[in-house]
Order: C-alpha cells, then structure tokens, then sequence
C-alpha cells in the first residue's frame, strides 16, 4: 500500500527493517519499564505476579482487539499463513511449549525479558541468548531439524484453524478478555503507566502484522508475513551476524535491534544500567539448560510467550491458543518444583 503511494528511494526489505527498528524501540522501552515478562504471571516466587498479569492481560487483550480492528479495515491480509492452518502440528506445539515454559523459568524470564535485560547490562541474559538463538537455528536447518521434521509431522486436522472462521466470536472473546482484564486491574491496581504501556506492548503485534501484510507489502518481491516474536529472529539474527555477506538482515533482526536499543535507552535514563553475571557454575548450567529448553521448545510450539502468546493470539490462531497454553503448563508446573523455584536470582 505505502509502497504504492510514496516513492521512498529504499526497496521493501530495507523499509521493514527500519519499520521494525522502530517497533522493537518502542517494545524495548515499553518492556523495560514494566518488565513485561509471562514468568512473572506465572511464577509462584514472583512477589507482584497479580500486577504482572494484570499488565499482561491487557496487552492480550489490546492485541486481540488490535488485530479485530484491523482486520476489518483491510490492514492485515494473512491469507495462507501458518497461523490460520486448520492442520495443527499438536504433538510439536505441546510438547515444545511445554519445554518453553520450563526453560523460561529456569532461566528467570522468556526470550523477550532476556533480550531486555541484555541491553541493560545483564551478561546472564547474553549468554542464554547466545544458547538460545544456536539451538533455535540447530532445530530450524541444522542437526535438530530432523527430530523437529518427525515431531512437526504429527498433526491434527482441526474443524478451522482461527476462532475468525467462526461468526460472533471474535467479538465476543475480545469483549470478554478486555473485561477480565479490566477486573484484575481493579482487583491488583498495578501503575497506570505500566497499564498504558501494556496497551503499546499488546499493539506492536497488529502493527508488525500489517507493516508486512500490507502497508509495505510488496507483490513483485514478496517478503515473509510477519510480526513481534523472538524465536526465528533471534536465529535469523545469528545467522546474519555470521554471514551477512551471504544473508540478507529482515524484519526480525531489526526489530532484535531495536529491542536491545530501547532497552539500553530506556535503563540509561532510568538509572538501571548494572552489569551482572553468574555467581557459580552451576548457576550457569541451569541457565544453559533453560535455554536449550527455551530454542529447541520455541521453534516445535511455532513461537514464544510474544510470537505464540500475542502475535500469534492476536489472529485467534488455534495453534497460537495451544502454544500459549502449553507454555504457562510448563511455567506453572516448573515453577512449583524446589529444584527450580528454590535456586536463582528472580529477574528483574
């Protein structure tokens, strides 16, 4: 559409990456101040999990609504994407949520909140990401993408593939999740900036979606449709940062950019610059452990607490919908073993 009406002198590649630079600064920012995170919600060590979840709920809720809206004015077409497949991979989608929601706890916080935290010092957080973004690409095209190949293999035939395929429900899911939300805010009252900025975090998942449906859209050289997630552009960041001669940057790399840019921004005026490392070895194996958990079960669940739980929801994906859920079983159900919740430094 934009690429129609406006002579911009980039080509659409080049205007994703900026488009999404910018998304991703206003995620890192909005994120680091509330320190958006789902291991939050679901942890049962974490001391304001009613007020976490209460932002929570409000980007789910702000995302679902988003998306509605710009669904029915044209500005997202995702016709044929995977979200909206009726044929669901639902043996990889549990099984890999599952092995996301322990990892995260294991780790103090999801891939978004560990990519947070390493533009604000945290070198923990860098060093599982590091793990993270390798197993994700070693399970995307490397020695794990066999065993991921017969996991994915494994589908279920499903009635639809979005809850858009069935007629009042959107509506009425929309309605009700904003009115939960609108409760435990009441009932938590966390800070009416962090509600604010819940809205902005639940929006930057419409935006991406039609930055790369529509608005720069490009039907002589088209581009992957996508929007906020961090599994694939974590891998695809990799990938580029070792051969970015041979690969090309995108979309998600971009926004990792600007994530990890908001993120130092955002700390530096806050004051909440701190470098921080692992205190033993053992602390680092279990780090480790998680992320390997957190690359290997976000690529098999088709997303992670941002690209499932929001981007993914958002679209009334089904697939989405069982990735969520899979990953706080995983969060829930590790958080409540001693070995787990006894052990670590609660993320910032």
């Amino acid at each position: 559409m934009l690429l129609e009406q406006f002579d911009w002198g980039l080509d659409a590649r080049v205007l994703q990456i900026l488009f999404a630079l910018g998304l991703g600064l206003v995620l890192g920012v909005a994120a680091q101040i509330t320190r958006f995170c789902l291991r939050r919600v679901v942890s049962p060590d974490a001391a304001d999990r009613g007020q976490a979840g209460a932002v929570w709920l409000t980007a789910l809720a702000a995302a679902i609504a988003g998306f509605m809206v710009a669904n029915a004015t044209g500005l997202v077409a995702l016709e044929g994407h995977r979200y909206l497949s009726s044929s669901v991979p639902v043996a990889a989608i549990v099984l890999g949520g599952l092995m996301f929601g322990a990892g995260m706890m294991l780790t103090r916080g999801c891939a978004s909140r560990l990519t947070v935290l390493a533009g604000t010092g945290n070198l923990r957080a860098v060093a599982v990401l590091a793990v993270f973004a390798i197993v994700a690409h070693a399970t995307l095209k490397g020695v794990l993408s066999p065993l991921r190949t017969a996991i994915g293999g494994l589908t279920v035939e499903m009635p639809f593939g979005t809850l858009y395929d069935v007629p009042a429900v959107p509506v009425l899911l929309s309605a009700a999740l904003a009115l939960v939300a609108a409760f435990v805010i009441m009932s938590t009252r966390p800070k009416a900036l962090h509600v604010v900025l819940g809205v902005v975090i639940g929006l930057v998942p419409v935006v991406g979606w039609s930055v790369t449906s529509v608005l720069l859209f490009d039907e002589f050289d088209p581009l992957a449709v996508q929007s906020a997630a961090f599994t694939l552009p974590w891998s695809d960041t990799l990938f580029w940062t070792i051969a970015s001669t041979a690969v090309p940057a995108g979309f998600g790399t971009g926004l990792i950019g600007g994530v990890l840019l908001g993120s130092f921004l955002s700390a530096s005026v806050r004051g909440e610059l701190s470098w921080q490392g692992f205190d033993a070895p053992s602390q680092m194996l279990r780090y480790a452990g998680g992320g390997v958990m957190m690359g290997f079960g976000g690529v098999l669940a088709g997303g992670c607490t941002i690209g499932a739980g929001l981007s993914g929801t958002a679209t009334l994906s089904i697939a989405a919908f069982l990735a969520l859920g899979s990953i706080i079983i995983g969060g829930v159900v590790a958080g409540r073993l001693p070995a787990v919740s006894a052990r670590g430094v609660a993320a910032r």
